[in-house]
């Protein structure tokens, strides 16, 4: 099976400052995988570099196309990559209905409409806070609403950024829980950067672990999950 995102000898970073130093890895069609490493090891700049926010060298092919570093990050977006930054990235000024509409925009309006009651559904706090602005929202329905909004384009491949960043035990649990059934119902593949190793890595198939920009480890989650040096660099075991 070919993977819808494959990655080799990426090498990254802002300016004069290589934060990425040639990491190869894959996404395959309908996976889960994790990132994992300390802050600082170069996750969130990895994420930036394939979905086009920052300049990459290397090979980035996703879904049969390569990557240039002209492929614009909206040319990224319309082949089928959705970005949930770090920090949320919500349009705070706007309804939380307003955002999952220009999550849509590329979709037909009665498809748009269809897939907000759709995520409606999935998360129901959002429904019952259709009408407020997204900046008025706690810290994890803002996360659920960049779930969402990222879901409203139907992408092939879904970026998060430390989506638990900020949220409480109970509503990480359910975060993560949606994210595992969101991706068994839709086929949805995530690429996941999580500090939080212990609940990403239980609803991960495969998992990497770079450091100092450079990839260290790799395999099974379950493996991971499993392994001594894991669990006392991540798992506080």
């Amino acid at each position: 099976m070919a993977a819808i995102l494959d990655v080799t000898n990426m090498r990254a970073g802002y300016g004069s400052i290589r934060v990425i130093h040639g990491i190869s890895f894959h996404v395959d069609p309908g996976e889960i995988v994790v990132i994992l490493g300390a802050n600082g090891a170069g996750k969130t700049t990895m994420m930036k570099a394939v979905s086009g926010i920052i300049p990459a060298q290397g090979d980035i092919t996703f879904d049969g196309t390569a990557f240039t570093r002209r492929t614009s990050t909206d040319k990224r977006a319309g082949l089928g990559i959705a970005h949930v930054p770090e920090g949320r990235g919500t349009l705070t000024d706007l309804s939380v209905i307003d955002n999952l509409r220009v999550g849509g925009y590329t979709r037909p309006r009665a498809e748009v409409a269809e897939s907000i009651e759709r995520w409606f559904d999935v998360f129901p706090r959002l429904r019952e806070r259709r009408d407020q602005a997204a900046g008025s929202l706690s810290g994890g329905e803002q996360q659920m609403l960049a779930v969402a909004r990222a879901l409203m384009g139907k992408p092939k491949l879904v970026l998060l950024d430390e989506p638990s960043m900020g949220l409480a035990p109970l509503i990480t649990a359910e975060l993560f829980a949606e994210l595992r059934k969101i991706n068994q119902e839709t086929g949805t593949a995530l690429l996941v950067v999580e500090q939080n190793a212990k609940r990403a890595l239980a609803i991960a198939d495969r998992a990497y672990v770079i450091s100092t920009g450079q990839l260290v480890i790799e395999g099974d989650a379950d493996e991971l999950a499993s392994d001594d040096g894991v669990r006392a660099a991540y798992l506080g075991v």
